[in-house]
């Protein structure tokens, strides 16, 4: 199992649990933060024993975004993983889920800060649940610089564009209700409850059928752009497959017989 200076991986279950660990800095982007998400998305996508992922943050944080100080030019820490983005260029944006999508179903457990770098990692994830004070938004322009981790490109597609505009062109904060209210966010719960509703919600998409899950997430972002047409084209040859596997006759057989499925993605 892996892991960083900034980054813990923790199995719970079915789940990997990646809680961002640089409480002092609010959980900002440092290279071994980068090179541990990374990693653990990877460490997902390799195992089958694992059914999902749950992305936190230690210290009553999520991720208040790029450390600003080494974007300056002041340094950033593990300077040891600097050969891991020299080996790839792209890696932090693999991190950030920018540039890669794990197949597993990835859950967001938000707490504190969740702003800038913290906001568009979020983007990329697909289930988000938030304590009640969290605070989103994307501050980039605040400073004089551009959310170029997907926002301008994902927001409008996830929340109405208006919002999503507003979101990007005044850089304010928003309070957990008020993502609600936009659809940024699916679940809020009180203050320090996030990561328990997240593994409660991971647990409920851990007793469902592996396959199934992957190919419906699968289909649901293969689908997003398509016409109508081409969705419906495109949900039948990634989903009439599953109905032959041997996981699809155990779910109404274990429901007949009114027990718990075992599933074996076969």
């Amino acid at each position: 199992m892996g892991g960083t200076e900034h980054l813990t991986v923790e199995r719970r279950g079915a789940t990997l649990v990646l809680t961002m660990n640089r409480p002092e800095a609010k959980n900002a982007l440092s290279l071994p933060l980068l090179v541990g998400l990374y990693d653990g998305w990877l460490e997902a996508d390799a195992d089958d024993s694992i059914r999902s992922v749950v992305l936190t943050g230690a210290g009553g944080d999520f991720c208040a975004g790029m450390d600003l100080k080494a974007l300056a030019g002041k340094g950033m820490d593990g300077q040891q993983y600097r050969e891991r983005m020299k080996e790839d260029p792209d890696l932090h944006w693999k991190a950030m889920l920018r540039h890669h999508r794990p197949r597993k179903p990835v859950i967001a457990a938000v707490e504190g800060y969740c702003v800038a770098g913290g906001t568009e990692i979020l983007q990329g994830t697909d289930i988000r649940v938030a304590g009640e004070t969290a605070t989103f938004g994307l501050s980039e322009v605040k400073r004089a610089l551009f959310p170029i981790g997907g926002s301008t490109v994902r927001l409008q597609r996830q929340i109405p564009r208006t919002h999503a505009l507003e979101m990007l062109l005044t850089g304010r904060h928003y309070s957990a209700r008020e993502a609600l209210s936009i659809g940024l966010i699916g679940n809020v719960v009180p203050e320090g409850g996030a990561l328990d509703k997240a593994l409660e919600i991971a647990e409920m998409v851990n007793a469902c059928g592996p396959l199934a899950v992957e190919a419906v997430k699968a289909s649901v972002y293969e689908t997003a752009e398509m016409t109508e047409t081409e969705g419906l084209k495109s949900e039948l040859e990634r989903g009439w497959p599953i109905f032959a596997t041997e996981d699809a006759k155990e779910g109404p057989k274990a429901f007949a017989e009114k027990r718990p499925p075992v599933y074996k993605r076969a």
